[in-house]
């Protein structure tokens, strides 16, 4: 059984070690490598038997993606790279008491084992009948959960927005600057320029982004080239950011994107992070001036019925409480009352009813799925942190944002525009800090 990519959050599957593992046993009069080590990061061996694994595993996905390789010593040598600053990252973590309990974990294998409609039981016999191991598989998803997390508590404690700031912003929507409804989807690629950068490196890493820029010019795939030379996180899956509305983009690829047309590439840009490259994949939307772009909001009249995840009670059995429930709306059954008697949440006392919502009160999955909904139409059982919601919509309505609400979505939407930018400046510091000694010449 091949399965589809599990999760957006996971730039990789698990590594296939224990397939090659099992292989080697198979072939016990063919020469063995010895393993070796091809990285030391302050006290820990990145090791080439782990390197392979892992190059293993993201050939296998670049082409299942249909991104063309790049050169394989290429390959390898940035996946290192990868490999390295995933470990700092990881130490950073451990030596900051960051841990993900074996419950939250397990809590997050089934949400995934969920995704692909199986048990956890048929989950774990699926991968490993494509030669996964489950420790190892287990391991990595922690590992996952802890970067993600890392990363969501470094960008607060480093992304600041001042009331100025917040002031220029809803000055710029009022002179009709504002850009909300445009939207872009980029792919970008980052050649990272460490903090105290000598004259000669920025030379160097400056030649690499120029020869980046003419193999994009000859009509290299924009994935391929990015695989080849990206330093960012998710230079493995083409640099892709997805869509995003340009007053949320970083200043510096927002002014890129408003220059190009979909398809065309950027020439290099420049930052205190490094050098960067990015391409229009697609635009739409509608630019909004005058007296449009005075605030308004969207506001959602819902309630919802929750089910919680938890150890007394599997995600297969909350959606299947859940499908029950929703067969009894259909019927007719009062959906207050349900919720009143079976609801998980604090709103149970008040039929479930979560009054009126803003964009961005609930989580994205919740917000999401109630923003496909009809009036008075119940959702199918959506899952989300929390658990799996039923929801229906009551009421909507649009109305000018009171100053504080304004005030609060200015402030949100400069943070985002930061993350990406505090972030990749955290990593190149972490980075550098550290103690790298590479052996891949060692042979």
């Amino acid at each position: 059984m091949t399965l589809r990519p599990l999760f957006l959050f996971l730039g990789l599957l698990a590594s296939l070690a224990c397939s090659a593992s099992a292989q080697a046993q198979t072939r016990r009069s063919d020469p063995v490598e010895i393993d070796r080590i091809v990285a030391i990061v302050n006290d820990e061996a990145i090791t080439a038997f782990e390197l392979r694994s892992r190059l293993a595993t993201v050939e296998r996905q670049l082409k299942t993606q249909n991104v063309q390789l790049p050169p394989r010593e290429v390959l390898e040598r940035q996946l290192l790279e990868r490999m390295i600053t995933d470990r700092v990252q990881l130490q950073f973590a451990k030596e900051t008491g960051m841990r993900i309990s074996d419950l939250e974990l397990d809590a997050a294998l089934r949400r995934i084992a969920e995704s692909n409609r199986l048990a956890l039981p048929d989950f774990r016999a699926a991968l490993e009948k494509d030669g996964i191991a489950w420790p190892k598989f287990r391991e990595e998803i922690r590992q996952e959960i802890i970067l993600s997390r890392l990363r969501d508590r470094e960008v607060n404690s480093r992304v600041t927005v001042s009331e100025g700031e917040i002031d220029n912003y809803l000055a710029s929507q009022q002179t009709g600057a504002a850009e909300q409804d445009t939207e872009v989807a980029l792919a970008h690629i980052v050649l990272r320029v460490p903090e105290e950068a000598t004259p000669d490196q920025l030379m160097r890493i400056g030649a690499r982004a120029k020869a980046a820029l003419e193999q994009l010019r000859r009509g290299e795939d924009f994935a391929k080239v990015a695989a080849a030379y990206s330093d960012a996180p998710d230079a493995l899956s083409g640099g892709a950011l997805g869509l995003r509305s340009l007053d949320r983009l970083p200043a510096l690829y927002a002014d890129a994107a408003r220059k190009l047309n979909p398809g065309e590439v950027s020439d290099i840009l420049r930052s205190p992070a490094g050098f960067h490259i990015v391409k229009l994949v697609e635009k739409h939307g509608r630019q909004i001036t005058g007296d449009a772009a005075l605030p308004t909001l969207k506001q959602t009249h819902a309630r919802h019925i929750l089910i919680k995840v938890n150890e007394l009670v599997s995600a297969a059995e909350a959606r299947h409480k859940l499908e029950t429930l929703k067969e009894r709306l259909d019927n007719g059954a009062d959906f207050a009352e349900l919720a009143r008697l079976y609801s998980n949440d604090l709103s149970a006392a008040k039929g479930g009813d979560l009054g009126w919502l803003y964009p961005g009160d609930t989580v994205p999955e919740f917000e999401k799925a109630m923003d496909a909904l009809k009036l008075n139409e119940v959702s199918q059982p959506v899952q989300s942190p929390f658990g799996f919601h039923l929801i229906q919509v009551l009421e909507r309505r649009t109305e000018e944002a009171g100053k504080d609400r304004q005030r609060l979505q200015a402030r949100m939407v400069l943070r985002e525009r930061k993350a990406d930018e505090a972030y990749q400046d955290w990593v190149r510091q972490l980075r550098d800090r550290a103690y790298v000694e590479l052996r891949t010449e060692d042979r």
